[in-house]
């Protein structure tokens, strides 16, 4: 049987680049000579691209509850676990995932203010006790992660998703969570100056692999 594999995750406010970090440390993983799967969430499966099209992008949805989100979120999760992630890490490949359950602990516990207890329970239920290796925290300032979704939405056209268009306050309230969230699993969770051009970003999250995992 192979050794089992490595579970990296990136997390961060939105427009903070963790999209472009994940799929450049996939990419330099397979330069390496190493399997790199790399898959997101929402969404990664059939049924998780479903969901994501549900919670993100079906404007019925705007009154959804934040309940109804976290379970949601946590089906998705549940699926993509089950049917790529540990699969993946059985047979030794590196699965890195551009957001993980860190993020409905700190989009709903911290955002909006549902219970977190209740999230990391049900978290722990979807992802069957897996937790990534390392998790990778880019880190904006609020106003910088606008910036950038506004330039993005500008030269492709694109609308902000559910989580994208929310007020001011609550993307203060979700940068604020995932400061505090990472003080609570420092073995675990490697914050990094998102501010910074593409590359020296990727250079911080190379070395940080190859320091603390290869």
């Amino acid at each position: 049987m192979s050794e089992r594999g490595c579970f990296l995750t990136f997390e961060g406010p939105d427009g903070s680049g963790k999209s472009t970090q994940a799929r450049r440390l996939a990419d330099r993983l397979r330069a390496e000579g190493l399997t790199a799967v790399q898959v997101r969430e929402p969404g990664g499966t059939s049924t998780g691209e479903l969901i994501r099209a549900l919670v993100q992008h079906t404007p019925s949805q705007e009154g959804l509850c934040s309940e109804a989100e976290i379970l949601l979120f946590a089906a998705s999760r549940a699926q993509l676990t089950r049917q790529v992630i540990l699969p993946a890490l059985d047979s030794g490949a590196w699965v890195v995932c551009d957001r993980y359950a860190d993020s409905t602990a700190v989009y709903q516990g911290f955002g909006r203010g549902a219970d977190l207890e209740a999230i990391v329970a049900i978290n722990r239920v979807a992802t069957v006790g897996i937790e990534p290796d390392a998790t990778f925290l880019i880190d904006v300032s609020v106003p910088e992660g606008q910036r950038r979704l506004a330039a993005r939405r500008a030269e492709s056209d694109a609308t902000y998703d559910r989580m994208e268009g929310q007020d001011i306050a609550f993307h203060e309230r979700v940068r604020d969570g995932y400061r505090v969230w990472a003080g609570r699993h420092p073995e675990r969770i490697f914050t990094i100056d998102g501010e910074r051009e593409a590359d020296a970003v990727e250079q911080d999250v190379w070395a940080l692999a190859r320091k603390k995992l290869l």
